[in-house]
């Protein structure tokens, strides 16, 4: 990765923080979108700056798509270039059937689908210049029929069929790929999530922020796999 140049939206906490951190230790230089998270933000700056690489925090509400082609073009104003865009950035919304209003609809879409298709179309360009690529954040949701969390499945389903789409609008200059996690905890997690989640996987164990790190590195170094999408589960979904 050096000498490359990694957006990760939703890098200033959680899973997208570990992703960009561990980009950069492989050599990236990395821009740290965030929404509102700004001093999170600011601290996985410095943390990157640590490791002796370049970073830059850029806020921008990716449910307005004037403010991701903003953000897409400060990028490449900051670095001059664009090697890899992980579109990290997602809710998870819990609404039973008959409480599910339009606002919870089209929070679900627009943050889980539609951002990550108007991020790579504004990227498309910059991508195309390095024979970049896209790494998606789907999830086990998109497989697996959530009754309580119908419009975020919904919304991850179509990630999966985005990354096709996407993989074969943009090749060959651009690979596409995705990650669908499940049985994954981090620091903080209520410690009841992870019992449920070891019962469910079939490894016997819940997935860390490693896991999901390791999977970025791959997808983001194989260079004859687009379209895939890889799920990172335990087996749950067995």
């Amino acid at each position: 990765m050096a000498n490359r140049v990694a957006l990760v939206t939703g890098a200033g906490k959680r899973m997208g923080q570990a992703i960009a951190v561990r980009l950069a230790r492989e050599g990236a230089d990395i821009v740290v979108h965030y929404r509102s998270s700004e001093p999170e933000a600011r601290g996985v700056v410095r943390e990157i700056e640590e490791l002796g690489r370049r970073a830059v925090a850029i806020s921008a509400d990716l449910m307005r798509v004037a403010e991701i082609e903003s953000l897409v073009a400060r990028a490449g104003d900051h670095f001059g270039r664009l090697d890899v865009l992980v579109n990290n950035a997602a809710n998870f919304l819990h609404r039973d059937f008959g409480a599910t209003r339009e606002a919870d609809w089209d929070a679900s879409l627009d943050t889980n689908l539609k951002a990550p298709f108007f991020c790579s179309q504004a990227a498309a360009p910059l991508l195309k210049k390095n024979r970049g690529t896209i790494v998606n954040f789907a999830d086990i949701g998109a497989f697996l029929s959530w009754t309580s969390y119908i419009p975020h499945c919904v919304s991850k389903s179509g990630v999966v069929k985005l990354t096709m789409c996407l993989a074969k609008e943009l090749a060959p200059e651009v690979r596409v790929n995705a990650i669908a996690p499940g049985t994954i905890t981090m620091g903080g997690d209520p410690p009841e999530w992870e019992a449920d989640f070891i019962k469910r996987a079939p490894l016997g164990r819940v997935g860390t922020p490693k896991d999901i790190e390791d999977a970025v590195m791959y997808l983001v170094t194989a260079e004859f796999i687009t379209g895939h999408v890889l799920v990172l589960d335990g087996g749950r979904t067995l």
